[in-house]
């Protein structure tokens, strides 16, 4: 997978738990914190690494998290582990 991909899968993947927030997903900055721009609540946040997880194949444990916080750290998270 490269970065393109990843990135994409990542817009993907937050789309699919926001679906209102395609506009807002579009017009993310690489270092943006998703929780914050995208008013992503705990819940939004658990749907989103789940469905990460089902589209990449990866298991994403709780330590793994604090990386998926940004377009770049979940993208750069993807990349290594699809390696």
């Amino acid at each position: 997978m490269n970065r393109t991909d990843a990135l994409d899968m990542v817009r993907e993947s937050i789309s699919s738990v926001i679906p209102d927030a395609d506009a807002d997903v579009a017009a993310l900055a690489p270092d943006d914190r998703f929780r914050e721009v995208l008013e992503m609540d705990s819940l939004d946040f658990l749907s989103f690494v789940e469905v990460l997880s089902e589209r990449s194949g990866i298991r994403i444990e709780d330590e793994d998290t604090p990386r998926l916080t940004t377009l770049s750290g979940s993208a750069d998270f993807l990349v290594t582990r699809m390696q």
